[in-house]
């Protein structure tokens, strides 16, 4: 006779008629990536903020050709300097930074409809609309500047759910042992897309006309949607191309970390939390050096360095091809260290954000000095670049604070982060009045290398890896859950008895 109560381990689920055995049997070697949904979806994501990086930057290229001096010949034959737009440098910024108008708006609203309504719908959609705001930019653009960055600002507003969004996805896709790798995956796909951008735009501008560039990514982006849409799902549970093994380790997996069951925010809880706070002002350190850099280096590279708009956006791109190697390099020695124990996951957050402010504050400092064609461009290089290692810990952090949560904390960082990219074009703006002033852009160097020292200092004393008491799951919903589970153990073990 055997026995009526059989141990249940907590939140064990019941899944395709597959037990935990069966998901220890699930062991294909990480290297067959089609072969594992998690990384599939990874790679998609990572393909997904390629679209977003390269829809937020391709007017920081065309801007660069459509107020330069060109020469125009007039119906009598004459040739005169002239530019298409007559915008100043300070129409220009506000031009650059109405995106983040948008952007700011939406974070803390694309947790809490990941989180209602489905991660991976809210990603897609989000990119798809801000593709479709971007193929009619060039007839906007042509009819009013003030149009312009309100269709900027939506832009802003579509794709500010994403990276809130990508976080409720991960956290059912991501097992723990996992997710600095395949979180890391993901978000490095947006730097990849200001290398592959800005060289591209400029191509495209030289080769055809500025027009072409918002056609071109917008239609990517579109392409890109019907893909997403197609392979992924929001959770394993509702994917039926799934292996089953993968799905059961997954869910067992995650579901020691995160419960299912519905719960209410704890709003004030999040808001004053140490660990939220520090992230959120490491994130908006990173986002002013990172936003300036982004929006300005197109122009200065020409204007301080005399490169032409091609070369100027061939490196003006590589700092971002530095920074998605190392956000991924970050997320592997992450990974790596604590697979041995050898750190704990506050240690390792601290250890990667401290290694990458530090580096990037020193590298921006010697850029506002060594002012040459090979200077500039290695510093600034390296001074955008090792950002990666900072973002790798800074991105993950949220999933360490509160799985259940992840998006709405994520929502709530990127809302702060998002600022600096509404004031810092404006204030460049104002500050590079004469774009050939090496004076004027070292005080823009000054002021970046100084939130990454403030970065320093506030992850050393207050970044941590550690759950958030407030984000613990309920013991009420655990012991429901093993209740719920023991009975269905002990009606099958009574079914079995009655057989014998």
């Amino acid at each position: 006779m055997k026995n009526s109560l059989k141990m249940v381990q907590p939140l064990q689920i019941m899944d395709s008629g597959l037990d935990l055995d069966s998901a220890k049997q699930y062991n294909e070697p990480i290297w067959k990536i089609w072969k594992h949904k998690r990384y599939i979806i990874s790679i998609l994501a990572f393909f997904g903020f390629m679209n977003v990086y390269a829809l937020r930057t391709n007017l920081n290229i065309a801007i660069v050709d459509i107020t330069a001096y060109k020469n125009i010949t007039l119906e009598d034959g004459t040739t005169i300097l002239k530019r298409e737009f007559e915008w100043d440098s300070t129409i220009r910024g506000y031009v650059l930074s109405s995106f983040y108008y948008g952007y700011v708006l939406t974070q803390i609203l694309g947790g809490y409809l990941a989180v209602q309504l489905g991660g991976a719908k809210v990603f897609g959609f989000g990119i798809a609309a801000t593709s479709f705001f971007t193929l009619i930019t060039p007839w906007i653009a042509k009819t009013n500047v003030y149009l312009l960055i309100g269709v900027r600002t939506i832009e802003g507003a579509f794709e500010g759910v994403t990276y809130p969004a990508i976080n409720e996805v991960w956290s059912h896709w991501a097992p723990p042992t996992e997710k600095s790798r395949l979180v890391s995956i993901g978000i490095s796909g947006g730097y990849f897309g200001a290398v592959f951008a800005m060289p591209i735009c400029s191509v495209i501008a030289t080769t055809y006309d500025w027009e072409s560039i918002f056609y071109v990514f917008g239609t990517l982006g579109l392409i890109w949607y019907l893909i997403w849409i197609i392979v992924v799902r929001d959770n394993p549970s509702n994917d039926s191309r799934i292996d089953q093994k993968e799905r059961v380790y997954i869910n067992e997996s995650i579901k020691a970390v995160k419960s299912d069951s519905k719960a209410i925010v704890p709003w004030l809880k999040i808001l004053t939390s140490p660990g939220v706070i520090a992230n959120t002002i490491c994130l908006s350190c990173e986002g002013w050096g990172f936003t300036t850099m982004l929006t300005y280096l197109p122009q200065m590279m020409k204007s301080l360095l005399g490169f032409d708009l091609t070369k100027a956006s061939i490196l003006a791109g590589l700092p971002y091809l530095v920074t998605s190697i190392n956000v991924q390099l970050g997320g592997q020695i992450a990974d790596f260290l604590f697979r041995r124990k050898y750190m704990t996951t506050t240690n390792v957050r601290r250890s990667l954000i401290i290694t990458g402010f530090l580096s990037q504050a020193i590298f921006i400092l010697i850029a506002s000095y060594w002012i040459s064609p090979l200077g500039t461009p290695l510093c600034l290089i390296m001074g955008v670049g090792m950002g990666g290692i900072a973002l790798s810990a800074m991105s993950i952090n949220p999933l360490d604070l509160a799985p259940k949560f992840a998006s709405v904390i994520f929502g709530i960082n990127n809302t702060m982060a998002a600022i600096p990219g509404i004031v810092s074009p404006i204030i460049t703006g104002y500050l590079v009045t004469d774009p050939t002033s090496i004076t004027q852009w070292r005080i823009v160097f000054y002021i970046s290398s100084g939130f990454y020292f403030l970065g320093v200092i506030v992850s050393f004393f207050f970044t941590t890896g550690t759950r958030q008491p407030w984000a613990e799951i309920d013991k009420n919903v655990i012991e429901d859950l093993n209740s719920a589970n023991c009975r269905v153990e002990n009606k099958n073990s009574q079914q079995e008895d009655n057989n014998l």
